[in-house]
């Protein structure tokens, strides 16, 4: 099968699948199907699914992402000030590492709401159903939602990373509280534990808490650097934590907090 073979075996084995979902008119374009595929994987809850299924989408999405062109970790510039650390601009599901920071939500089962702009949503397209179904049945034996600033760790499936760390950073309604920031202080020594657990050596954060989540941007980043800075003074397996922005401002927040 080539790529529009895929994505049209798919789509329509998902149709099937979740009949409540029948489409008027199949897209024509690429771009259409695509989107189509997508918010049917978005929406689709947490249950057994087929190898030739997982055959066909694990091909699809690697060629994907090799399409729009994997990063190594080991080849990005470290800061001046540490070479342990880099700060990086783009598609943090292209970066090849040992493990990349999902910023989750307490039911841990990735975003449902079709094609949305979160990094949770991104994450769990680009990895595949395996995801949802990996977090899934970790919450059944967890027996109870994730709890904020704690972490938990998955395969990253079609992902170039290994792993994925999936954490869920605090709410901002009102004014940042010194528990909240406690909190995603939290989020990234969880993470930076989880992985020393592990014996992984590189990680990519996301910016935690700072979309829909509403944490001020400057404020987590002055706590995701110094947070990061205190536990790479401990005994630990990490050897290169990547800054990962995805919007310019963000990236000016970091150039001058790290500069």
């Amino acid at each position: 099968m080539n790529q529009s073979q895929r994505r049209r075996w798919l789509i329509h084995t998902l149709l099937d699948e979740m009949p409540q979902y029948q489409y008027p008119v199949f897209p024509y374009t690429a771009d259409r199907q695509w989107r189509l595929l997508r918010s049917l994987m978005n929406v689709r809850p947490p249950m057994p699914v087929s190898d030739e299924f997982l055959q066909i989408q694990d091909a699809f999405l690697q060629e994907m992402t090799e399409e729009k062109g994997i990063v190594n970790a080991d080849s990005l510039l470290p800061c001046a000030g540490d070479p342990r650390l880099v700060l990086w601009q783009g598609d943090i599901t292209t970066l090849r590492c040992d493990a990349i920071v999902n910023a989750a939500n307490s039911q841990m089962l990735g975003c449902f709401s079709p094609c949305h702009s979160c990094i949770d949503n991104i994450i769990h397209t680009m990895s595949g159903v395996q995801l949802r179904l990996a977090c899934h049945e970790i919450m059944q034996k967890q027996g109870h939602e994730e709890l904020t600033g704690q972490a938990k760790i998955t395969p990253g499936f079609n992902l170039p990373a290994k792993y994925v760390l999936h954490t869920v950073g605090p709410i901002i309604h009102d004014e940042v509280t010194s528990e909240a920031e406690a909190l995603l202080a939290s989020c990234y020594r969880s993470c930076l534990e989880l992985a020393a657990q592990h014996d992984l050596q590189s990680i990519a954060f996301c910016c935690i808490s700072t979309g829909v989540f509403r944490f001020p941007p400057e404020l987590a980043a002055e706590i995701a650097i110094r947070t990061v800075k205190e536990s790479l003074q401990k005994e630990t397996s990490i050897q290169h934590v990547i800054f990962n922005v995805f919007k310019d401002s963000d990236l000016e927040i970091y150039r001058n907090l790290l500069a």
